[in-house]
């Protein structure tokens, strides 16, 4: 039994190789677009993703089993996540940046024109406003499942809408990886094709990892780890998920609609 407002955290080799291992993923990327092979990528990704689970594991544990989440912990961790919610919002800003400045002033080697000459966009009402939707209704069947839980009224309710959640998000992802396969233009096509794969590619990896928040939210309400007043970890989710909505109707409206 906790017997004091903080944790002491344990010792644990999580951290540590979860960073080696997501650096060693960004290295592999950056190997095969020179033309290296893609195994040291299959190894660092397996990596990642047993180092990640198994932190995630112990962090249940702690807070499920052990009880170590009191209120002043679960403030903090939420102050952390949304610090991190912060940096992300840099990371898009700056893909954002460099989006509008080479299309509000296209250089002359474009065409003086944006698209540029010879590149076909996207149709924004097509894969990209179905997306949109998808998001947007994602973003309302989480908000339902949260409100379920905290007036406690129908744990039915909650898994039904929770798992809306998820297969829209996944049906979005899957409509992406479609998108990508016929787009007419690829990343190696100039400016146009860098930002926007870089701006809609890295979105996609977020709504992967949000996905993966979300199913493990789900199993953790299946096995009663969440009561009405303490489910940090599936109210983070759920603030992660509405930042992936959020970003994703700015690259509608600048990637697609604006850009086209």
């Amino acid at each position: 039994m906790q017997l004091y407002p903080n944790h002491i955290v344990e010792t644990s080799p999580w951290p540590i190789v979860t960073s080696i291992s997501l650096a060693n993923t960004l290295l592999s990327i950056v190997l095969i677009l020179q033309g290296f092979n893609s195994l040291s990528l299959k190894i660092s990704i397996i990596s990642l993703i047993l180092s990640m689970s198994l932190w995630w594991k112990d962090v249940i544990i702690e807070s499920t089993y052990q009880g170590h989440h009191t209120t002043i912990v679960m403030s903090g961790i939420k102050i952390g996540f949304l610090l991190f919610i912060l940096s992300e919002i840099f990371v898009f800003l700056s893909v954002f940046w460099a989006q509008l400045n080479a299309a509000l002033v296209p250089e002359i080697e474009l065409g003086g024109l944006w698209p540029p000459l010879g590149i076909e966009a996207v149709n924004p009402f097509g894969i990209p406003l179905l997306n949109t939707l998808l998001l947007l209704s994602s973003g309302a069947t989480v908000t339902w499942a949260h409100y379920s839980m905290i007036k406690n009224t129908n744990k039915k309710e909650t898994i039904i809408s929770l798992f809306l959640t998820i297969l829209y998000a996944t049906i979005f992802t899957l409509l992406q990886l479609f998108e990508y396969y016929y787009a007419p233009f690829s990343f190696v096509d100039g400016v146009y094709g860098c930002t926007f794969y870089a701006g809609t590619g890295l979105h996609a990896l977020h709504v992967l990892v949000g996905n993966t928040f979300l199913i493990v939210a789900l199993y953790r309400i299946i096995k009663n780890h969440f009561t009405q007043t303490h489910h940090l970890g599936f109210e983070l989710a759920i603030i992660y998920w509405h930042f992936v909505d959020i970003v994703w109707l700015l690259l509608f409206i600048i990637f697609y609609y604006w850009a086209s």
